[in-house]
C-alpha cells in the first residue's frame, strides 16, 4: 500500500482591515472556501514582510502562496481564481461577460476610489 502524502498549501494574506482593495481579495478566497492566514499590516509602520513581499510599491494587499508574492488586487483575485479553478469560478468562461467583469472593477479602483479617497 502506499502512502499519499497530502501538500499543506500555505496561504498568507498581508491586508489591512479597511482596505478596499484587501476586501475584494477577502471576499475571492472566502468564495473559494480558501483558508489563508490574515496578517494586519501597519500602513503607517509597514513590516518587513510586506517590504520584502512588495518591495516595489510597498502595499497592500499581498497574497503569499506558498512562498511566493502575488500583488494589487485585481491580478490576486484572477490569480486566486486560475489556482483554485475547481471551486466556484469567479469570472466567467464567456470572453464579453470576463471583460465586461474587468471593465467595472477598474471603473472602482479609477473613478468610485478616487472619489472616496478625496472626500476624506
Amino acid at each position: 500500500m502506499t502512502e499519499q502524502v497530502v501538500q499543506q498549501e500555505e496561504v498568507i494574506l498581508l491586508d489591512y482591515w479597511a482596505s478596499m482593495y484587501g476586501m475584494r481579495v477577502r471576499i475571492a478566497l472566502a468564495e473559494k472556501g480558501i483558508p489563508y492566514e490574515y496578517k494586519e499590516q501597519d500602513l503607517r509602520n509597514k513590516s518587513q514582510l510586506l517590504l520584502d513581499m512588495n518591495p516595489i510599491h510597498k502595499k497592500i494587499p499581498v497574497l503569499i502562496h506558498n512562498g511566493k508574492p502575488v500583488c494589487e488586487s485585481s491580478i490576486i483575485v484572477e490569480y486566486i481564481d486560475e489556482v483554485w479553478n475547481n471551486k466556484a469560478p469567479l469570472f466567467s468562461d464567456d470572453a464579453y461577460a470576463k471583460a465586461s467583469a474587468r471593465f467595472w472593477a477598474d471603473f472602482i479602483d479609477t473613478k468610485v476610489a478616487l472619489t472616496f479617497l478625496i472626500l476624506l
